[in-house]
């Protein structure tokens, strides 16, 4: 498996719109963080696409090592 680059030890918080989509970059490579920008080839990483269910701040992972997926679950603490 492939090991992510830590973009940052903390999160993002990212203002999302309702029904729109974005890809979160799992890399941790883009230079658009917390979104991705393609800088994953190579890598064997992909963008996890998620769609906002409302239109609110949310708080994305910067360490790329979160167990809930693309949101912040604060395991940065533990690196």
């Amino acid at each position: 498996m492939t090991v992510p680059t830590i973009a940052q030890k903390g999160p993002y918080p990212v203002e999302v719109e309702i029904g729109k989509s974005y890809y979160w970059c799992s890399c941790g490579e883009s230079k658009s963080q917390p979104f991705c920008d393609g800088s994953h080839a190579g890598t064997g990483l992909s963008p996890i696409k998620f769609e906002a269910a409302e239109t609110k701040t949310v708080y994305l992972c910067g360490c790329k090592s979160s167990k809930s997926g693309v949101f912040c679950d604060g395991s940065h603490a533990a690196l």
